[in-house]
């Protein structure tokens, strides 16, 4: 029989992050996953300066020789272009790969236990079964992901999936064209470039079609067509599942979620590595309070007004109409762009009042 602390189930980015935020609080943690390093995930690779921020709170300092840096983000479709700069911190491109192996190593220099293909069963409030050997815990957390295994035993289930979409991502060997990443809209789908190297780009699809692949889609982005003409791919096309849904709850008991297993957004906001940390903070500092209600506070907090942004740009995806006027808008209102994606990247500087007021003056606009 063995104890710790803190269980997570689930080595990737939220369930790393939880361990070495426990640790940090002076708890003794154990990490159990069935796959093995690397681990990879369909995703944007964009960490905005929030992620930054608390990857450094964590112990984790990115800088210009491990990460690629990036300076805002830009809108685009076929009509018009609106570009916001980062006013705060920094911003970075980073393989899903490399990313993950940083916070293995990070976990390891603070003492975590790390169990690699474990076969995890028998739930019960105490603990779990790891291989058939049975793990006692102060505190369970299910890190996951969207078919969290701990979730569903802890019936901490969603409130539904909404707006289902799917997601494929692929990196090509180019030098990048600009020091920001781009989302190209079309319809009922985007592109997005994010620079993850000084000779490497991620081009990412998200689409409501499960059909459609980068190559199919490209057509409709020819600037970008012509971009990547003659350039060579790194990897495989890979894909995965993208929604927005949330939770009632995201704890129980002695039982917490993080991440993906705690409620998602859709992938055009960017966001999930940058919530994912801060509710990994969150909920070390919970477990040290022995206080898990200050962690389901803090989720809720944290979780707010990404969700409503989530909507916000679902809302253009789904219908042409507001799209291109919400694009023509931000084109021509500078200040509504830079505040929205203020919020959108967690600068909260003394602009945040006056943002959040322009989102809700974006809301009156594109729906008059």
């Amino acid at each position: 029989m063995m104890g710790a602390d803190v269980l997570v189930v689930g080595a990737g980015p939220a369930g790393l992050a939880t361990a070495i935020a426990a640790s940090l609080q002076g708890l003794r943690a154990t990490v159990a996953d069935s796959r093995r390093p690397p681990i990879d995930k369909t995703c944007g690779e964009g960490l905005l300066p929030e992620a930054v921020a608390a990857l450094r709170r964590l112990g984790i300092e990115l800088n210009s020789r491990l990460a690629f840096p990036f300076k805002g983000i830009r809108f685009t479709d076929e009509e018009s272009s609106a570009c916001a700069s980062l006013q705060e911190g920094t911003a970075f491109g980073l393989r899903r790969t490399a990313l993950n192996q940083l916070l293995i190593e990070r976990a390891a220099q603070v003492g975590i236990t790390l169990l690699w293909g474990a076969h995890v069963s028998g739930f019960d409030s105490q603990g779990l079964s790891i291989d058939g050997t049975r793990h006692h815990c102060r505190w369970l957390v299910g890190a996951d992901g969207r078919d969290s295994a701990v979730r569903k035993w802890a019936r901490l289930n969603t409130v539904g999936a909404r707006r289902l979409r799917f997601g494929f991502r692929r990196h090509y060997s180019i030098t990048p064209w600009t020091d920001v990443v781009e989302v190209y809209w079309g319809e009922r789908c985007q592109m997005v470039v994010t620079p993850t190297g000084a000779e490497e780009i991620c081009v990412s699809l998200l689409t409501s079609d499960p059909q459609m692949r980068i190559e199919r889609a490209l057509p409709q982005f020819p600037g970008l067509a012509r971009r990547l003409q003659g350039a060579p791919t790194l990897t495989t096309e890979q894909g995965a599942v993208t929604a927005l849904e949330r939770t009632r709850a995201v704890v129980r008991g002695n039982i917490a979620l993080v991440g993906d297993a705690s409620g998602t957004v859709d992938g055009i906001a960017g966001l999930g590595l940058s919530l994912a940390f801060q509710q990994a903070i969150s909920l070390g500092e919970a477990m040290a309070r022995e206080d898990l209600n200050y962690y389901q506070a803090a989720h809720r907090r944290i979780c707010k007004i990404p969700a409503r942004l989530n909507r916000l740009l679902l809302t253009m995806n789904e219908s042409t109409w507001i799209r291109r006027k919400a694009l023509r808008l931000f084109a021509n209102s500078p200040r509504l762009f830079s505040g929205l994606m203020s919020l959108h990247t967690g600068e909260r500087g003394p602009e945040e009042i006056k943002a959040r007021e322009l989102l809700d003056l974006g809301w009156r606009v594109l729906w008059a």
